[in-house]
């Protein structure tokens, strides 16, 4: 802020000394009040700033005054991309900066008057290269930390799905293997419960095949409980189901829209296709299509259910970042997990979609 206030002051400082300097070289007093309006005018040049440059063009052509000018002009470039407005303006700072010459040229092919149009236009021009270059900076900075966001978040989803594939092979190791063996305590203790006649052995039996029954409920319970943690924040939280969509869109950052519902009475793994397609999916917008807006279109009929994403072109530049897709081929294993297809592509527009499509053998029910 400091190193702020030390630029807009000496900005000022130089105003005004060219203002006085000028004012004195031309010899009249009348020209300070041009100068004082252009030299006030730039206390505001942020906010209104086409209003200041309009506002420091009678300070150009009378006394001739131009820092003003050049100032007003760079704070427009810097904030707007618009070719005709900039050009505009250069030709109405062009044009201010070149009539205090035309009285000393009788034609405008005369050779003076030519180098100072040359002159007048490329110090029009540098204040607005200057401020483009500014603004593409400040575009970049933000498309970086845009960039840098969107990582971390594709690194803590990556963690989250490393975590559960690493928690869904213990729980069907613990499921298919210690299930498998209590399993078969209990039935060798149930049959020897039938078999024996002796009371001490039949009860000994009968406590066995109770601890395997109450050891096989404790199992499925441990197995639920890490095939429900999803994230390593918390060990119990359960995995996402549609009705998180809307707080998924909404915490999104982008300017996107749900269309339509998905049937009543999905089963988890394809709530939980759906869910993660459409993360991956804005996840993607959010990183290669910056200020890019999605629509999200959930359909059904009696055989398939279809979720699209389509987002349009970028309106920001878009930085070449390389990228392994891992995002888009776990979708696709998830896909064909569950008996559907993935399609993505281009749009003729120079957009992109994402389009899962899951097999229903009923209404609201879907293979898995």
């Amino acid at each position: 802020m400091s190193s702020r206030r030390f630029v807009d002051a000496a900005v000022l400082a130089v105003a005004v000394a060219e203002g006085v300097l000028t004012t004195i070289a031309e010899g009249t007093p009348y020209g300070i009040v041009t100068t004082a309006i252009a030299v006030l005018a730039l206390l505001v040049r942020e906010r209104w700033p086409l209003a200041v440059l309009l506002a420091t063009m009678p300070a150009v052509l009378f006394p001739g005054t131009i820092v003003p000018a050049i100032v007003a002009l760079y704070v427009v470039s810097s904030r707007w991309r618009d070719p005709w407005l900039l050009a505009g303006c250069g030709f109405l700072a062009t044009a201010g900066f070149v009539f205090p010459m035309s009285e000393f040229a009788p034609s405008i092919w005369d050779f003076h008057t030519l180098l100072g149009v040359i002159y007048a236009a490329m110090t029009a021009i540098a204040p607005i290269l200057l401020g483009q270059f500014l603004l593409s900076r400040r575009e970049l900075a933000l498309r970086l930390e845009e960039v840098k966001e969107a990582r971390e978040h594709e690194r803590r989803l990556d963690a989250e799905a490393i975590l559960a594939r690493e928690r869904n092979q213990l729980a069907r190791e613990m499921h298919d293997v210690v299930s498998h063996q209590v399993s078969l305590i209990a039935v060798q203790a149930t049959a020897l419960m039938v078999s024996t006649q002796d009371p001490d052995a039949k009860q000994a039996a009968g406590n066995v095949r109770q601890l395997s029954v109450n050891t096989l409920d404790e199992l499925r319970h441990m197995v639920n409980l890490l095939r429900a943690s999803g994230t390593p924040a918390t060990e119990l939280t359960p995995q996402p189901t549609l009705t998180d969509l809307e707080r998924l869109i909404g915490n999104s950052a982008i300017d996107a829209r749900l269309v339509g519902a998905a049937p009543e009475g999905l089963e988890p793994p394809v709530q939980r296709a759906i869910y993660r397609t459409i993360q991956e999916a804005l996840t993607n917008v959010r990183k290669h299509a910056p200020g890019a807006s999605a629509t999200i279109e959930i359909s059904h009929d009696d055989t398939d259910l279809t979720v699209t994403v389509t987002n349009t072109r970028p309106t920001r530049p878009n930085l070449a970042l390389p990228s392994a897709q891992h995002g888009l081929v776990g979708l696709q294993e998830r896909a064909t997990l569950l008996g559907g297809k993935l399609h993505t592509g281009p749009m003729p527009d120079g957009g992109f979609q994402l389009r899962l499509r899951l097999p229903l053998t009923a209404v609201g029910t879907a293979h898995v």
